[in-house]
């Protein structure tokens, strides 16, 4: 009888789990929906107050959800994007916030998101200024980039954002060879709108690479 009773318990407790696990997939789908709207489809005042009250639903969904990774990994790149549309002095503290969550997010599983953290921590750090003004290093960034890479070689997020990074460094070529792999990399289900504008940006990243080659023949 008490073996029963640990039996059905347990399922009882796969089941609820699974309910949870459902929920929480759901809700951050949710958010990344949201974000790709907010981001690519809105402008000034209104994508920034759009921002302000999506922060406020990746913050929600960090306090249900504290021991996800993908929790932390979202809060933080809804921070950031908020502090890129709003600017201004104001724009550093959001960015510290969304640094802190991403740490959050590699301590519990740097590998979440295929390294979604490690990609937008890296994105971070190669655009927020540097000292004394803020914690922005390209080399923390180039260290961050070549930990996503070898988790995720093939993605989109990863390859733009450090093609954007290399361009800047005036690493043309370097640049270029990592746009091509984001030009080709698999879509991500769900993930659809954000995938067409993230080609859009790999296209225009691209053209300017390539004008740069141009005129270094």
């Amino acid at each position: 009888m008490k073996k029963l009773k640990t039996v059905i318990i347990a399922a009882l407790f796969a089941s609820t789990s699974g309910f949870a696990n459902a929920d929480f997939s759901q809700e951050l789908s949710a958010i990344q929906k949201t974000w790709a709207s907010v981001n690519y489809e809105l402008q000034d005042e209104a994508r920034e107050k759009a921002f302000e009250a999506l922060v406020k639903d990746s913050h929600s969904l960090v306090a249900n959800y504290p021991d996800k990774a993908e929790s932390h990994i979202w809060h933080g790149i809804v921070q950031s994007s908020y502090a890129g549309a709003k600017g201004g002095l104001g724009a550093l503290g959001l960015a510290k916030a969304a640094k802190a969550e991403l740490e959050a997010a590699i301590e519990i599983d740097e590998t979440a998101l295929s390294g979604s953290a490690l990609t937008s921590l890296g994105t971070l750090y190669s655009q927020v200024p540097g000292w004394p003004i803020g914690f922005g290093s390209d080399k923390k960034a180039q260290k961050l980039f070549d930990k996503a890479l070898k988790i995720n070689p093939t993605g989109l997020d990863v390859n733009y954002f450090y093609g954007q990074f290399l361009y800047d460094e005036k690493q043309y070529k370097k640049a270029l060879a990592h746009l091509q792999k984001a030009k080709n990399a698999p879509a991500r289900l769900g993930r659809e709108k954000a995938d067409l504008y993230r080609q859009q940006e790999v296209d225009n990243l691209i053209a300017k690479v390539e004008r740069k080659l141009k005129h270094k023949r």
